[in-house]
């Protein structure tokens, strides 16, 4: 390649990027740096670029408005200025920008289209082969899931212990024929064995990545992506403090011009030993400098949680504490830090050995729903037993659990709420009831009440003797919704006696 090369069109929120020749002698991900400003009559940017093998360095810009742009792009390799033009289009389909938090415990699209998050969790799906990713896209084009959690990193654990189809960094792994299930913790952090070259990247898992995240965005799915975990035996998760700089740095070059991206500092922050609060403050602080796009931020636990109150977190990214309760806190925890509410992990429907793995699809669909009503947001996971131990909570593939089509169901029911979101409210001792998130609209026109396993037969509402209310009542197993009538002043309506119903009730007018 002799010459610049973009696009002249793009539209708004899409990726624009700009590649040109440069040095690749010495380490160009090191020794030579690129960057590009990039101005419009509504916006000034300047963003970090990155070296993407064969001698070629990539800028990308995610442009913010309607209207023309200029750009310049400088690189320490050479003293030439590249320039251009582009013309930044409306968009179109489901491009509705990235989402950012919104009334406090909620998330809208940045054109302000409510964003209700029902995500899953897929670890290392990009790094399976070809014909699995290809047949988990497939999957996730057929179910309500709008956000998925997933590694940059391979993973080593139960049902992970076949190397991933390439490696962040050149080099050579060791030799996974000594791993078993027996004594693959033993090798947890780093096994003997492996040889890499932590300050030099290899383009091409990049690429791969990155091809999913772009596959994602076009199917309305935000990527959230774990930067780092602690379930390793290449030695990813032990770099020193100039190693992990440099990836972060690399990282947030090659990702974030993406409008998909959430950032999900690490998977179980509090099982790597190797690191320390100031080490993930000093991340945090990498990202809020070069993320020039505001990504939504926020990091996971295993056991204590993170200081969520920290100015940088955007939002609470879960994993429940309690062996049984986990949706149960949301009130508390909405109270607590005053941000939106997402519970990433509390547990799995499926059959493996594990506690937080063999939960029923009733079960995970209860703590959705609870979950709801107390406004925040839960996640799902698969982890059935498979003869060739592809996992969906790993792995992808295919669901092989009840859940996922009571999502969709669930998802209707919140694109309905005639507001933000949905904001807890008082009830009865044995029910979960919420009322449409204080706004500038009256909240007092829509209601949602869940009773989980509890079956009463009938419930008696009031509310005013002044205005009419349509109920409807909800299985929220069998996704019916049935109508029970209008009432004006107090109300008994029956019920069918069985769990996981609801009660929708609308003021009328």
């Amino acid at each position: 390649m002799s010459e610049m090369n973009f696009a002249k069109k793009v539209e708004k929120w899409e990726v624009l990027e700009v590649t040109v020749p440069g040095r690749s002698e010495n380490n160009p991900f090191t020794d030579y740096k690129i960057q590009g400003r990039f101005c419009s009559k509504n916006e000034e940017k300047c963003a970090d670029g990155f070296y993407d093998g064969a001698g070629i360095y990539k800028v990308r810009f995610m442009p913010s408005f309607e209207e023309a742009y200029a750009f310049e792009i400088k690189g320490s390799f050479s003293e030439a200025v590249y320039r251009g033009t582009f013309d930044v289009t409306a968009p179109s389909g489901n491009n509705h920008g990235p989402v950012r938090v919104a009334n406090t415990y909620h998330f809208a699209y940045e054109d302000g289209t409510p964003y209700y998050p029902v995500g899953t969790t897929c670890y290392v799906w990009s790094l399976q082969s070809e014909e699995l990713q290809e047949l988990t896209l497939k999957t996730l084009a057929g179910s309500a899931f709008n956000k998925i959690r997933f590694c940059i990193f391979p993973k080593h654990y139960d049902y992970n212990l076949k190397e991933p189809i390439s490696y962040p960094y050149e080099g050579t792994p060791c030799d996974s024929s000594v791993l078993t299930k027996e004594n693959f913790y033993d090798y947890a952090g780093c096994a003997p064995g492996n040889d890499w070259n932590y300050k030099r990247f290899n383009p091409k898992h990049f690429q791969l990545f990155e091809k999913r995240v772009n596959d994602l965005m076009a199917m309305g799915i935000e990527a959230d992506i774990i930067v780092m975990h602690p379930y390793d035996r290449w030695g990813f998760g032990g770099m020193e403090k100039e190693e992990d700089d440099l990836y972060w740095n690399y990282v947030i070059a090659r990702l974030s011009a993406y409008r998909n991206v959430w950032w999900s500092l690490a998977n179980e922050y509090d099982l790597m030993k190797t690191k320390k609060l100031e080490d993930w403050e000093r991340y945090a602080d990498i990202i809020c400098k070069k993320d020039i796009y505001n990504h939504l931020r926020s990091i996971h636990n295993c056991r204590p949680f993170y200081d969520y109150s920290r100015p940088w977190i955007t939002h609470c990214s879960i994993q429940r504490q309690d062996t049984y309760k986990s949706a149960e806190f949301v009130d508390e925890w909405r109270i607590r830090y005053k941000k939106p509410i997402v519970l990433d992990e509390i547990a799995y429907e499926g059959n493996i050995q594990y506690g937080w793995g063999n939960i029923s699809g009733q079960e995970l669909v209860r703590r959705f729903w609870e979950a709801a009503c107390r406004g925040g947001y839960a996640g799902h996971g698969e982890t059935f037993m498979h003869p060739k131990d592809i996992l969906w909570w790993s792995h992808g593939g295919e669901f092989h659990g009840e859940s996922p089509e009571r999502f969709k169901f669930l998802l209707k029911i919140l694109k309905e709420t005639p507001g933000p979101g949905l904001a807890p409210m008082e009830a009865q001792w044995d029910e979960v009831a919420a009322k449409v998130d204080r706004t500038s609209l009256d909240d007092g026109n829509y209601f949602l009440y869940y009773y989980g396993f509890n079956r009463p037969s009938f419930r008696q509402y009031y509310y005013d003797d002044r205005y009419e209310y349509e109920a409807e009542i909800i299985d929220t197993w069998n996704m019916t919704i049935t109508k029970a009538g209008t009432f004006k002043g107090r109300s008994k309506i029956n019920l069918p006696g069985r769990e996981y119903m609801a009660v929708r009730i609308r003021r009328i007018g």
